[in-house]
């Protein structure tokens, strides 16, 4: 019945026309708002899927690294428990530094990379070779594959290189200070390949064999840097997380593949709070011009409120008519701007609209429209429209009873 009277109060012909104009402007806001909020949040969920996507391709989704220090040593048993793991698919037992190589008069400092030779089953790198082979020698004859940064900034044809490139790496330990020279070895790196991911990764990175790397650091044959695992669902979830740790102790750390990332996955997180807190202050202001209208739509029905109340009908019922006005004004702008958000994420997705500069995997801003999305606007909106309502139905219900003759 309450909504009965909102709508009629809605669609029926005002006495003056701005009463129509500033209702319908109240619901042109809330729709631009919606579709707003809707849109940019998206967004966000668009490019987040794609940041893990190009992310996934490097960092595995569980890796165990030490608690303390730069190194682990891993007892053959816990390996083998490890296998045995229910979950866990695989792992890869890996160690990196930084290092400083150098190809004729070129040098770069990169992040090298030794890897065990299931590294290439568990991890992407193996499947986004731009130039030559995924091929990373033998302890005594290593090669590598270099990021694609890495490629350019060294000037060199990773996949036709007839000279090796030199690679130099502090040993693990302290520094000699009578032979300081003695704490830095160099060796041979031939190149076999280029790989091309994303730029944190190509401009950083060169791989090469596990053997090589613990040679070059002094690290013995049971000494790592990390343990990089893949899950069978490709998620690792809270419980497989604690019983890695409990398996392997407070010594370790074991990190997801946020975790792992945990700066740049918190800062998209906070971004989007931040363009949803913005939006929902502008949704706010716009939502003054419902104050308006509704101020207005009493001031018109004061006769009205007074034949409802000489038939019965009590200050509380006089107020949630009126709330159930703006709850109306808002139900229709939510509901058009929903309908509105979805349309343009469809035309993005299949058109293209706004196109996506820089080296990614697609050319266009990746959308994808979550159901959280959705209620949390709604409940927004709804929470909104009541503040703005309130005011002006609280203002119907006080009108005093006057019996006229």
């Amino acid at each position: 019945m309450k909504f009965l009277f909102a709508w009629r109060y809605f669609k029926a012909k005002k006495s003056t026309n701005a009463i129509n104009i500033i209702s319908w402007v109240s619901v042109s806001a809330i729709i631009l708002g919606t579709a707003s909020l809707i849109v940019l949040l998206s967004v966000f969920n668009g490019l987040e899927d794609l940041v893990r996507s190009l992310y996934s391709a490097f960092y595995t989704d569980l890796k165990i690294m030490p608690a303390s220090g730069k190194f682990i040593r891993v007892p053959y048993t816990s390996l083998l428990k490890l296998k045995q793991t229910d979950g866990v698919i695989g792992y890869s037992l890996t160690v990196e530094d930084q290092a400083l190589l150098q190809y004729n008069n070129n040098l770069q400092p990169v992040m090298l990379k030794g890897v065990d030779d299931h590294f290439k089953t568990i991890n992407g790198v193996s499947k986004n070779i731009l130039r030559g082979d995924y091929q990373l020698g033998s302890p005594d004859h290593p090669e590598a594959i270099l990021g694609s940064g890495v490629e350019y900034s060294l000037n060199i044809e990773s996949d036709r290189s007839l000279s090796p490139m030199t690679v130099y790496l502090f040993r693990n330990g302290g520094i000699n200070q009578a032979d300081p020279e003695s704490a830095v070895h160099s060796e041979s790196l031939v190149s076999s390949g280029t790989f091309k991911i994303q730029e944190d990764f190509d401009n950083h990175y060169v791989i090469t064999n596990l053997g090589f790397m613990q040679t070059m650091l002094g690290l013995d044959s049971n000494e790592y840097g990390a343990i990089e695992i893949a899950t069978r669902d490709g998620s690792a979830t809270r419980e497989l997380k604690s019983k890695l740790q409990g398996l392997f102790g407070s010594a370790f750390l074991v990190r997801t593949r946020d975790e792992q990332n945990q700066t740049l996955f918190g800062t998209m997180k906070m971004e989007k709070w931040v363009i949803y807190i913005i939006l929902t202050l502008i949704l706010i202001v716009a939502a003054f011009n419902m104050v308006g209208a509704l101020t207005m739509l009493v001031l018109e029905k004061k006769k009205d409120i007074q034949v409802l109340k000489a038939m019965g009908a009590n200050n509380r019922l006089i107020q949630q008519i009126f709330l159930n006005e703006g709850i109306l004004l808002g139900l229709l702008g939510g509901g058009i701007g929903f309908l509105l958000a979805i349309l343009l994420c469809w035309m993005q997705v299949h058109l293209k609209l706004v196109p996506l500069q820089g080296n990614f995997l697609i050319d266009y801003y990746p959308v994808k429209l979550i159901p959280g999305d959705f209620i949390l606007v709604g409940i927004t909106i709804l929470i909104v429209v009541l503040l703005a309502s309130w005011l002006p139905a609280r203002k119907a219900a006080m009108q005093p009873f006057e019996l006229k003759t």
